[in-house]
């Protein structure tokens, strides 16, 4: 199920503000007022913005190694490459050195999409601005975006790259590339793994911003064995665990292309999800017996354009098994008002 039927694109662009707070600035504030035709044209609009901010800030500057045969001997003299290269007949040596360079993995990353994208469906206006930008990268070399390794450690030198970095991602792993013509295009949606990550994301964000009066996190669950060593055992890892007072609520996300399973002809609740829901309610019950704490799970899943969705409550071994849909193809407020709803089930926050 691809996301520009089942979810508006200003949607997503909502759903990324929560994801990276930095979206909330006022410089991005004129998106919400825009259209958008695809993805692609927000990916572009956003990368934009912030590229100019960051341009405006001064792009991030890393030490490279830079390798040269030269007359003037800098850093390490490299004497396999100038015994090969008979160098020295001509007086010169190949050496390494480190250069403080604008030219960093960061931002090749960045004037490599940019680059991409202007070979997208986008518009000419939005191309224009995009070429405007890249004038500022003249000494910053163009990557395979198809090898960028985005396991990226930020720090407090370039943390304002996050963003920037993730949008990258959404941008080149959303493309298609036709051999034919050498023509880029960007998909009019986001496939599930993506989708499924910014949706993990943005509930978990919504709920630390929109409800202060909750601890809203995403721990790790452990096992409770009896015996025996748990290092071969799978990690449970909440997406979304609320805590208010006597009451926690564990949340899975599930972006799925279709929300239930067929079981001769029937349609009946993913078997896995629920397995997986219900073991981190126990384990945890287990882990907190004795603290009368009241422990609750649920399945949200993304609304397919499927006739029928999952909206049921269970009461399982006593804890409340919830399997719910959230419809993110809709007015915001109308998603926010969801949202809130299920704070206000499930842990009764006191008025």
């Amino acid at each position: 199920m691809i996301a520009s039927e089942t979810i508006y694109i200003k949607n997503i662009y909502y759903m990324l503000s929560y994801a990276f707070s930095v979206l909330n600035d006022k410089s991005y504030r004129k998106i919400e007022t825009e259209s958008f035709e695809n993805v692609s044209e927000l990916l572009s609009e956003i990368l934009a913005i912030g590229v100019a901010r960051q341009i405006k800030q001064g792009l991030v500057k890393d030490y490279i190694e830079i390798s040269e045969t030269t007359s003037s001997i800098k850093g390490k003299i490299n004497i396999t490459e100038s015994i090969n290269e008979q160098s020295f007949i001509k007086g010169q040596l190949n050496c390494s050195y480190d250069e403080f360079s604008v030219n960093c993995y960061l931002n090749r990353i960045l004037k490599s999409t940019m680059n991409l994208l202007i070979k997208s469906d986008i518009s000419h206006a939005r191309k224009k601005k995009l070429k405007g930008l890249l004038m500022y990268f003249g000494e910053v070399d163009l990557i395979d975006v198809g090898k960028i390794n985005w396991k990226i450690r930020f720090d407090r030198n370039n943390q304002s790259y996050k963003m920037l970095i993730n949008i990258c991602y959404l941008a080149v792993k959303g493309l298609i590339h036709t051999e034919k013509s050498g023509e880029v295009k960007l998909m009019e949606f986001l496939d599930d793994s993506q989708m499924s990550r910014l949706y993990e994301k943005f509930v978990l964000n919504y709920y630390k911003k929109e409800h202060p009066e909750l601890l809203a996190h995403a721990p790790q669950i452990n096992w409770q064995i009896d015996d025996g060593a748990d290092f071969l055992l799978p990690k449970m890892q909440t997406d979304v665990t609320l805590e208010y007072e006597n009451r926690i609520l564990i949340i899975d996300t599930k972006f799925y292309k279709s929300n239930l399973s067929k079981n001769y002809g029937k349609n009946i609740h993913n078997t896995s999800n629920l397995y997986q829901i219900f073991t981190y309610v126990k384990n945890k019950e287990v882990e907190l017996q004795g603290n009368d704490i009241e422990i609750s799970g649920m399945l949200l899943y993304a609304r397919t354009n499927q006739r029928i969705q999952p909206d049921s409550d269970y009461v399982m071994s006593g804890n409340k098994i919830s399997v719910k849909t959230l419809d993110l193809n809709q007015d915001f407020e109308i998603i926010k008002s969801q949202l809130d709803g299920i704070v206000d089930e499930y842990c009764k926050i006191k008025k």
